[in-house]
């Protein structure tokens, strides 16, 4: 073989050879998502694996992610061991659901449901902002997506990943990647989002109420608190068990106080290794044949959508509080209820603190925060039930 072969081979074998219009635009994508990972610090530790699963998954002939397989109704995972790429198998975690079932153990060890149990009205808000996941399910199918694609884009609304990710990949799998780049995406930019959508529905004298301090809330009810959470909703949507059983065991190990070590490494290197595969297998799943679609485009404008009905559900019911209250509640804590924690408590705190530099909305914001994991995870376990 002469030079000038070993050099056609080596061309006709190259990326560049193989590559589609497509897979450079998703590595031109993916480019971007890394640029706003690192550089504007966009969700990063997630923003920068679905980037880097994107990228390397739309470089010719890696094989490194075959979509092809996972398409396959009787697909075993034998198969996927034994012919798949290294992210195909990292994949099945996704498949069966155990990633995003961790992450949630992970986000139940972080989290103080305190505030929620001592303002248990705070319960409500978190539920009513889940009115933009029903909202954009209704709009998705006006547009002309299945039932089972409009619960997967309508979750979206819960600003919950981990969720959106645990639906979709039983219900619509085919709209795994547009649905998680717009779910995180748009978590990144709660502060952005919401703000003028909290300063539309409420008045200049609701942002300065100030709330009163909250009660103690004992040992014993934040012990009792995760597993009476377990029976009751367990109980009456088995289909979420695996999500939110896991995300009161999370819980269950911070507040029980003989679980120290147990609770260190959920909520570091157990979440921190999670979040590494969680990521690069979603982003891996951006194909650019399949990304690169009306649908797509679709999916990005109803979530956005969502997220805005989902802040706007909140507010309303925490103006209907204030009111029923006789304005003890502050409205803006309503738009908490989204379940980014604690970003969204936090928007909903500067908002406070910017009508009323002596308000002190934090604590009071992460009832219907946290309040609104418990919510978005039953609003999946529901359409999973109806759908699934």
């Amino acid at each position: 073989m002469n030079v000038v072969e070993i050099l056609k081979n080596l061309w006709e074998t190259s990326g560049f050879a193989q590559a589609t219009w497509q897979q450079l635009v998703m590595i031109a994508i993916a480019c971007l998502l890394l640029y706003l990972g690192i550089v504007k610090k966009f969700e990063p530790l997630l923003l920068v694996g679905i980037a880097f699963g994107m990228l390397i998954s739309n470089i010719p002939g890696s094989g490194l992610y075959h979509s092809e397989m996972w398409l396959q109704k009787d697909i075993s995972y034998g198969q996927v061991l034994k012919e798949g790429g290294l992210v195909d198998i990292m994949y099945i975690g996704v498949k069966t659901g155990l990633y995003p079932s961790l992450i949630f153990m992970g986000v139940g060890a972080m989290t103080d449901f305190g505030p929620m149990i001592a303002n248990a009205k705070s319960m409500i808000m978190g539920a009513a902002a889940q009115l933009g996941v029903y909202l954009a399910f209704i709009l998705a199918v006006v547009l002309g997506f299945t039932g089972n694609q409009a619960a997967s884009i309508g979750i979206i609304g819960g600003a919950d990943g981990p969720t959106a990710i645990w639906l979709t990949k039983e219900l619509a799998p085919e709209l795994l990647a547009p649905i998680a780049v717009a779910a995180y995406s748009y978590m990144a930019l709660i502060p952005l989002i919401q703000p003028p959508i909290m300063r539309l529905f409420t008045s200049k004298e609701e942002r300065c109420i100030k709330m009163d301090q909250l009660r103690p809330v004992s040992k014993t009810e934040k012990i009792v608190f995760p597993i009476a959470v377990t029976i009751i909703a367990c109980l009456v949507l088995p289909s979420v068990a695996s999500l939110l059983g896991c995300l009161m065991l999370g819980n269950l190990l911070r507040e029980c106080g003989v679980t120290d070590r147990l609770s260190d490494v959920v909520q570091n290197a157990l979440m921190n290794i999670v979040t590494i595969f969680l990521s690069i297998s979603v982003g891996a799943t951006a194909i650019g044949s399949n990304f690169l679609a009306l649908d797509t485009i679709k999916i990005i404008a109803l979530g956005l959508l969502a997220f805005c009905f989902s802040t706007a559900g909140g507010l309303i019911f925490g103006k209907i509080m204030c009111k029923v209250t006789g304005g003890k509640i502050n409205p803006l804590i309503g738009s908490a209820g989204v379940s980014a924690v604690p970003m969204a408590a936090r928007v909903s705190q500067m908002e406070g603190a910017k009508a009323n530099p002596s308000n002190f909305l934090l604590m009071h914001a992460m009832g219907p925060n946290v309040s609104g994991v418990i919510g978005s995870a039953v609003a999946a376990g529901f359409l999973m039930a109806v759908f699934g």
